[in-house]
């Protein structure tokens, strides 16, 4: 079976194409080739499908095994895939994900990608849908984990988001990470971002859901974003400068709230075939 290895800024993907040779997601193949002793090394695994009321669609299931919504390093990486190898052949189309049907749009010359532009879509804020464990917005709200307070913001990006601007050092987000994204508040878990300001800019680091510490998280970024204009830390209708671990983001939030844009790289590290 051919395969391809994707980064988008760190986060890596191995790339299935499923329309071409027909695979359908495989959880226990994901997670023995996501293995980065024994297997291929990735974050998770991107399926390219095909597209239902959309150009393709996307799957993607983490490096555990377990399915995600949505990924939005994962999806510039298909949206360029898709472009470079020609399955689709305009430069702005439609990729379905369990987050809803988003658009991408490609930049790059002669026939390559070189970056991806996505509308993610609305952020959602209301708890129950995220899903949190309250009613109504959690916005800059106080939570307690381990004995540490601090204050937290729950988005969702079509995948649930736990964003907290709070200053932290190292070892206590070292030990909140995994607490977090497992606590009781969070019916279907969470992905945490640990979050700074600087200079107008976004440092985060992210405890992804289903995949622990990454070195970036493009619905993170959006969701961090979306959370620190709600507090007035950014502004809304510009693009703002998002460092994650492995590079930056530009994301930008409607002062509406209807859609989120996120710009970014994404990038072909090698190809080949598997079992």
């Amino acid at each position: 079976m051919r395969f391809w290895k994707y980064h988008g800024i760190g986060n890596d993907f191995i790339l299935l194409d499923g329309i071409r040779d027909r695979l359908s997601p495989n959880a226990e193949w994901c997670r023995r080739a996501c293995d980065r002793n024994f297997g291929i090394g990735a974050d998770g695994v991107l399926y390219l499908l095909p597209g239902e009321g959309s150009d393709v669609s996307m799957r993607i299931i983490n490096a555990d095994g377990s399915e995600a919504e949505m990924c939005g390093n994962g999806i510039r990486c298909l949206a360029k895939h898709a472009y470079d190898s020609g399955i689709v052949n305009k430069r702005k189309f439609t990729v379905k994900t369990g987050a809803g049907i988003l658009a991408a749009e490609i930049t790059g010359e002669n026939g390559e990608a070189s970056g991806v532009r996505i509308n993610m879509g609305a952020p959602v804020l209301e708890g129950r849908d995220i899903p949190v464990d309250c009613d109504g917005r959690f916005i800059g709200k106080p939570f307690e984990a381990c004995g540490v307070r601090f204050e937290a913001s729950a988005v969702s990006m079509g995948n649930p988001h736990f964003v907290t601007f709070t200053p932290l050092d190292d070892e206590t987000v070292n030990r909140l990470g995994p607490v977090l994204e497992s606590h009781p508040f969070f019916p279907r878990k969470t992905n945490v971002e640990f979050c700074r300001i600087e200079d107008g800019k976004i440092h985060i680091r992210v405890y992804e859901r289903g995949a622990a510490w990454t070195l970036a998280c493009g619905t993170g970024a959006c969701a961090s974003t979306v959370a620190a204009a709600l507090l007035g830390l950014v502004p809304f209708d510009k693009p703002v400068d998002v460092r994650l671990p492995g590079g930056w983001l530009k994301i930008t939030a409607d002062s509406d709230l209807k859609y989120v844009l996120m710009e970014g790289p994404a990038e072909l590290v090698f190809e080949g075939t598997c079992r």
